[in-house]
């Protein structure tokens, strides 16, 4: 997959990243951290990498790394780092974040891992490294879910959050839609039409075992996991029109949510799972409600347009994310849901399904390029974006936490 950089923050900070130093006997079949990191800041859109190949010689320690030739060469930060054996199977990797024109040390932190999680441990450097000098969690790290179509064939995919290790969980000649990671990111529920009609199935990501957890007649669609694991939110059209049930994962029964003849779908728990928000056309045209789960009690949320629909919530519950129509033309938006102040995000025309990093300051969301399915990000503030596209159609994304 490829990524494309289509929208940068408007000063972007110098930043040096030097290679890690590797102990000896690591030195064969070890990969350096510090291309990962380079390349998690490098397509943020907020750093700007310095070529390091102008300044020679690093310290055999790196904490005393000297600072002036990287004040001279116009860096305001530097990343640096070593990797050492602990013990016969894992390696201790140890980074420090330096600020050359203040001459003092801003970050330092160890981690412990094996070498096939050196990549893990590269992303969590990255974040470090964005909390420190823009005050806010980067959102390097986790997995990203998608659909991906070749030639009328359908695959389920994960990737971490760079594109890279992209793995297929399943395959099918029939369509595949609507993945959902389960909060501990160890299962994803999706839909499949496999049996000539949409079933959702959970799938385990460890062992690829699978089920079929709402096979009911007629439709069963839009999956949506309960803040503890142990519930899916899921739109079945088993009475009569589509309606929003709660599916116990352990018994298997379905309790019906929401009520009415109109047509209620793609469910999205808040985080404390107190509500349930959901769109429904029981105002004359596609809108935003939410439940309390306590009570029963439905209200409208959205209220500008015509047609809101998808409904994602960041981790905090305080923003709700959702496509809407203006013009003809279908945009990634967001609300607070504090002041019900709404922002456009996009300026492409046909967007769909967006879904929050665990930072809650970027959303994942697939769109049309070129009549290609792509899939793009796009801070909450509009400012930066990124397009990530490979062979095939890409829909249905999906950010893990």
């Amino acid at each position: 997959m490829t990524i494309e950089i289509v929208g940068g923050a408007t000063n972007r900070i110098p930043i040096a990243i030097l290679p890690f130093l590797v102990a000896p006997e690591l030195a064969s079949g070890t990969s350096d951290p510090a291309l990962v990191v380079a390349g998690d800041l490098g397509r943020s859109g907020y750093f700007k990498l310095l070529d390091t190949s102008t300044v020679s010689g690093l310290p055999a320690d790196p904490e005393s790394l000297p600072l002036a030739p990287w004040k001279a060469l116009g860096a305001d930060a530097v990343v640096v780092g070593q990797i050492k054996p602990q013990g016969s199977e894992r390696v201790e990797v140890r980074f420090w974040l330096f600020d050359p024109v203040r001459q003092t040390r801003l970050s330092a932190l160890s981690y412990t891992t094996t070498r096939a999680g050196l990549r893990g441990v590269a992303h969590r450097i990255s974040d470090a490294v964005h909390q420190a000098l823009l005050g806010e969690p980067g959102a390097y790290g986790g997995r990203i879910a998608y659909i991906v179509k070749h030639h009328g064939h359908y695959e389920l995919q994960v990737a971490d959050a760079d594109s890279q290790n992209a793995v297929t969980v399943t395959s099918s000649p029939e369509p595949l839609i609507s993945p959902a990671w389960s909060p501990d990111g160890r299962r994803l529920a999706y839909v499949s039409f496999e049996d000539k009609k949409p079933v959702v199935y959970v799938q385990n990501l460890a062992d690829g075992y699978r089920r079929a957890v709402a096979k009911f007649r007629g439709s069963n669609s839009a999956p949506a996991w309960s803040p503890d694991g142990r519930r899916l939110a899921v739109a079945l059209s088993k009475d009569e029109t589509s309606q929003i049930y709660s599916l116990d994962l352990l018994t298997g029964d379905a309790t019906r949510l929401t009520q009415g003849g109109a047509l209620d779908t793609e469910p999205e728990f808040s985080p404390d799972g107190l509500w349930l928000y959901f769109t429904s056309d029981r105002g004359g045209s596609p809108q935003i409600y939410r439940e309390s789960l306590s009570t029963g009690k439905v209200n409208r949320v959205t209220f500008e347009g015509n047609y809101n629909v998808s409904p994602a919530l960041s981790p905090d519950g305080r923003t709700l994310a959702f496509i809407h129509r203006r013009d003809s033309q279908f945009h990634v938006a967001v609300m607070d849901l504090n002041n019900h102040q709404l922002q456009v995000l996009t300026d492409s025309t046909q967007d769909e399904s967006p879904s929050f990093a665990g930072n809650g300051r970027v959303l994942l969301y697939a769109t049309m390029v070129q009549g290609r399915g792509v899939l793009a990000t796009v801070s909450i503030d509009g400012k930066i974006r990124q397009r990530l596209s490979q062979g095939g159609d890409l829909r249905e994304p999906a950010w893990g936490r």
